[in-house]
């Protein structure tokens, strides 16, 4: 408002700051993720067991080493996929069905500003999940290295990686096609992506399609950081770098609002 006089105001409409709003809807697009059950179970509890159950009961060989410092990046790759991707689609391919995401795109925020607001949704659950997830693995006996620009820079891209892929899957698939895909793959990449089972366990030329996958790339590398202590993995940060362009440009160009 404006004032015209001594105790008098005039309304001044208009919308709020773009920095505001975009910060406004990425807490409600983060505590929406955090107060669902589901999302919960597949962001946090999932990939928690799974550290824990693998890293005390002799099931995988991981080779050589102690169990949890193969296993700890897998999962770290593992909580990034889940949150990025599978959690993602789901929700994002439920808000384009229920119309949530054509009231939003009629509303000040522009659509980038929304994308962008769940992209910080996602980064903030990353970031509790990494906590988390390091406080479980220290406390099983957890011994990183590493250069740890390098691991920052391979989670980065990796979420960017599978957040192009999500809302791809989700602005192209009707909602109940993208919970069901989503959730295959997130199964698929669970057992083939060098999270838990090594990929030298694959047959060769298998071992060569596995590694291409961004899921491959993001524990590759990641292990390559934490468990041996190798510098920047150009690698591996190569194949993210054009599964995160690829996906994020193939969304931007065939996603569906309504």
């Amino acid at each position: 408002m404006t004032a015209t006089g001594t105790g008098t105001y005039t309304p001044k409409p208009g919308a709020a700051p773009l920095p505001r709003m975009i910060a406004a809807q990425a807490l409600l697009e983060t505590k929406m993720l955090l107060r669902n059950g589901e999302q919960l179970l597949l962001t946090v509890v999932i990939p928690a067991l799974l550290l824990v159950l693998f890293s005390t009961v002799d099931i995988v060989d991981t080779g050589a080493g102690e169990t949890v410092d193969f296993l700890a990046p897998g999962v770290l790759a593992l909580a990034v996929m889940s949150t990025a991707f599978t959690g993602q689609a789901i929700a994002t391919g439920f808000e384009r069905r229920y119309g949530v995401l054509k009231r939003l795109a009629s509303s000040p925020l522009p659509r980038w500003g929304l994308m962008t607001a769940k992209t910080l949704s996602v980064l903030v659950t990353e970031v509790l999940q990494v906590i988390l997830l390091t406080v479980i693995a220290f406390a099983l006996g957890w011994s990183p290295q590493g250069n740890p620009a390098a691991m920052l820079l391979l989670l980065v891209l990796g979420t960017a990686a599978f957040s192009g892929l999500g809302l791809l899957m989700a602005g192209t698939l009707k909602a109940e096609a993208t919970l069901a895909a989503a959730n295959l793959v997130f199964l698929l990449l669970l057992v083939g992506g060098g999270v838990i089972v090594p990929l030298d366990k694959f047959p060769s030329g298998a071992q060569d399609v596995l590694g291409l996958l961004p899921i491959s790339a993001l524990s590759d590398g990641l292990r390559d950081v934490l468990q041996h202590g190798a510098g920047m993995p150009w690698g591996d940060l190569g194949i993210l770098a054009v599964w995160a362009v690829a996906g994020l440009a193939a969304a931007g160009k065939f996603f569906r609002w309504e």
